[in-house]
């Protein structure tokens, strides 16, 4: 099962954004059970004559809440100390 969560949409009369939560359930190497997956997703369209296609998709997974500590480099870490 896939869905899709629209977050945000906006167009130009040439360029346009989604931005969108996709949902969906997968079974992950050495494991038997089927686990939920959520990415973030962002595509960027371009007109082309009557047609509008993708220019661009980025995806990264939703990580859960977690302190800055752990996503920040402190100057003692990036120095090796």
């Amino acid at each position: 099962m896939l869905s899709f969560e629209e977050v945000s949409r906006y167009s130009t009369s040439d360029l346009g954004y989604i931005v969108q939560i996709e949902r969906a359930q997968a079974r992950l190497t050495g494991s038997e059970d089927m686990s939920p997956i959520a990415l973030r997703a962002t595509m960027i369209f371009r007109r082309e004559g009557d047609t509008w296609r993708i220019a661009h998709r980025h995806a990264d997974p939703i990580m859960t809440p977690r302190p800055i500590s752990t996503v920040v480099e402190t100057q003692q870490h990036a120095a090796g100390q």
